[in-house]
């Protein structure tokens, strides 16, 4: 969007802050604490390392440091070197040894320090760890979680090769579950899923998410690695967003309401497998529908939900579907041109007045 389009957005009030309280899963009465995204996945790690000791970790700098983003700082101190190893720079190496590891019985969690760098092990992530289960008839199985945080908007120190979205080259992959967990609540349950799961499980994290604070529950539980989630109720369109974008979801939502607009949030969590039923669901009951993601618009996941809603509900659509996305370009190095790069609250809420008046 250019600066002449953006404003002539109106907004009215300030656009509010991204705070908890947009997104409450937390039911009622349930025991429950505050805690950030990053803490979420944190603690995750760490019950599922007390539930099942072939639980390890493995990455460049996750012990004492904690890895790029502290994500898994102090686990070093209760599980030792043995269940928190620091690895090589080598991120092939990283992926094969994880691997390795889970054919003979373990489970790894491998950190890759940006989401930029897997390039370096797409065949031991594509060509090996995805297919050897349907290779062996499933008497092997490659049961790692492969945690790499991604995203832009983090300022110019992360530029064109620490900043993209790639969450469609894994799903493009038979034999890959691909996860993008918006909150705290779905960062923890998700990474126990996946920890559990029997498959190479690809968990992405955006960096600006880790300060994000939610409510969590006390008790044990996991969110099943196949399930949308409506992460708001609403009659007049549906936004079906991922990860960081489902925040700006929200903020357009609520804004809305004040416009007499009642918009619908599909967070779709788990972008492969792609919950088609939820998505399908909403469209045929709202009738409007906007897709909402950062990764670039060409070849992009919101193509997929709109596709996925033109099969499910092409008859009942009453405007034509719009698309939200990061622009086609590599990342900027200087500031004023990444903000240029990224979809945000004023794109996402001309999108709803568009389909919504059509």
């Amino acid at each position: 969007m250019t600066a002449q389009t953006r404003d002539a957005v109106s907004l009215g009030a300030a656009v509010p802050t991204m705070s908890p309280d947009l997104i409450q899963q937390v039911p009622d009465g349930v025991p429950a604490r505050m805690l950030s995204y990053q803490e979420a996945i944190r603690e995750a790690l760490r019950e599922e390392m007390v539930r099942d000791p072939a639980v390890f970790l493995m990455g460049e700098d996750i012990a004492k440091h904690g890895g790029a983003f502290g994500v898994t700082r102090t686990l070093l101190d209760q599980f030792g070197p043995e269940r928190v190893r620091n690895t090589p720079i080598s991120e092939n190496t990283i992926v094969g040894a994880a691997t390795g590891a889970a054919l003979v019985g373990l489970r790894p969690v491998a950190e890759i320090m940006f989401v930029d760098f897997v390039g370096l092990a797409m065949d031991q992530v594509a060509t090996q760890a995805a297919k050897l289960r349907f290779m062996t008839g499933g008497q092997c199985t490659v049961p790692w979680v492969l945690r790499m945080p991604q995203g832009g908007g983090a300022g110019k120190s992360t530029a064109a090769q620490h900043s993209q979205s790639l969450e469609v080259w894994f799903a493009h992959i038979p034999g890959l579950k691909v996860v993008l967990p918006a909150t705290p609540y779905d960062a923890k349950g998700l990474m126990k899923s996946a920890i559990r799961d029997d498959n190479p499980v690809i968990f992405l994290e955006h960096k600006l998410l880790y300060a994000f604070k939610g409510l969590v529950p006390d008790d044990d539980y996991v969110v099943p690695l196949s399930s949308a989630d409506v992460k708001r109720e609403g009659s007049d369109v549906t936004v079906v967003a991922s990860g960081y974008m489902v925040w700006h979801a929200m903020l357009a939502a609520r804004m809305l309401e004040a416009e007499g607009v009642s918009v619908e949030v599909i967070d779709v969590r788990t972008i492969a497998p792609l919950d088609e039923d939820a998505i399908g669901a909403s469209v045929r009951k709202t009738g409007r529908l906007v897709v909402v993601a950062e990764a670039c618009r060409g070849y992009g996941p919101a193509n997929e939900w709109a596709m996925v809603a033109m099969e499910r509900a092409w008859d009942r659509l009453r405007a034509p579907i719009v698309r939200v996305a990061g622009r086609h370009s590599p990342i900027p190095f200087a500031d004023s041109l990444e903000r240029g790069v990224w979809p945000d609250t004023p794109d996402v809420i001309q999108a709803i007045r568009r389909v919504v008046a059509a």
